[in-house]
């Protein structure tokens, strides 16, 4: 398993980032998936994105200054992937960190690193989506 981390220094209130991050459009700022539905449960909002030959649930949640999300069962491409999102205020905005920790569901080598890879530059994507909405 790999962990990757994305921050980013944004000129906007937490409050309106945190109104940002909605789960259907942090799976579409990751830029691999598209939306196919939202369910809304009482505990949990589950996104099931589609690309190209799967689909999968990711199951967000929000914790008190943050949002975790990880891939529900075994039809996606990695075997474990969880990401949080971390809002902190600071004087000239606000600083949002990415973080997730993946495994490959393929039996490769250097399987973790590729997940990893891949991982981080949807985290990007999603960082670069959320700075040009508040420039």
């Amino acid at each position: 398993m790999r962990e990757v981390t994305v921050s980013r220094a944004i000129t906007a209130p937490k409050s309106a980032i945190a109104d940002w991050l909605e789960p259907a459009t942090i799976v579409d700022a990751e830029g691999s998936f598209s939306v196919s539905h939202v369910e809304d449960t009482a505990d949990a909002t589950v996104v099931v994105a589609s690309g190209p030959g799967m689909e999968l649930p990711l199951r967000f949640e929000e914790h008190d200054d943050s949002i975790y999300y990880t891939q529900e069962g075994d039809h996606g491409p990695f075997s474990h992937m969880e990401t949080w999102i971390e809002l902190t205020e600071e004087s000239a905005g606000t600083i949002v960190t990415l973080r997730s920790s993946v495994s490959l569901a393929a039996p490769l080598p250097f399987g973790d690193r590729i997940a990893a890879w891949k991982r981080s530059g949807e985290l990007r994507r999603a960082a670069d989506a959320l700075e040009s909405a508040f420039e």
